[in-house]
């Protein structure tokens, strides 16, 4: 098998979604089963595995600290298999434009998709990750469903419940949601996003709050 480091951080996204509870949410059981579905397809067709090659950003220093958080707690296996393609991950923002504050703070990477290193053409699978103290500010996503799982650090999505390692929050397409994070330690999420292809493999991502209201947020 080549790459097998890959292909086991992916069998363990596959776990994540299919251990992990609904919490009694129809929507998101069903988001679940799809994701679930989406990853045994790609093992079905034998994935191709082409890494893209290293790319850091700042808010990379922060890294290793939430993945030694992440191996203390809930989704300690994801974190292992992550920090043994660590040196290989391909950190970027996603955006064209990105305040200066923001791009100290926040980077992604693409694990599984249209863009690799595992290519899918069917959903998305990734990282964000996130610097204390940082909010992400309000944005949304058309035609694309979005869960983030916690793994490392504490949360809150709109300011209206905080979230733990292990907790999963569902965006339907098109849902306005800003992220905030606790002020001592980074947050590592991972998030899976289904949509058509055509959105997938260009998204459009575009920030949904002012330049004003950046700037009052400190972003």
């Amino acid at each position: 098998m080549a790459f097998p480091n890959w292909v086991y951080l992916l069998r363990e996204f596959e776990a994540l979604y299919r251990r992990g509870s609904a919490g009694g949410s129809k929507p998101i059981r069903s988001h679940r089963k799809r994701v679930r579905e989406g990853i045994s397809q790609v093992f079905d067709t034998n994935p191709v595995v082409m890494p893209r090659g290293p790319l850091l950003k700042p808010v990379t220093d922060h890294l290793p600290r939430a993945l030694d958080l992440g191996e203390r707690g809930l989704v300690a296996g994801l974190s292992r298999a992550l920090s043994r393609v660590a040196t290989e991950l391909t950190w970027e923002y996603g955006y064209e434009k990105v305040p200066k504050a923001l791009a100290q703070k926040y980077a992604y990477c693409e694990i599984l998709g249209p863009r690799g290193p595992i290519y899918s053409e069917k959903m998305i699978l990734g990282f964000v990750l996130f610097a204390p103290r940082t909010t992400y500010p309000q944005h949304s996503h058309a035609e694309i469903e979005e869960s983030y799982i916690s793994v490392a650090g504490d949360w809150s999505e709109n300011e209206v419940a905080a979230h733990a390692p292990g907790s999963l929050i569902l965006n339907r397409p098109g849902d306005e949601h800003r992220i905030t994070t606790a002020d001592l330690d980074p947050c590592l999420l991972a998030y899976a996003w289904l949509g058509p292809e055509s959105k997938l493999s260009s998204p459009g991502m575009k920030l949904s709050a002012t330049r004003k209201a950046r700037i009052e947020a400190g972003i």
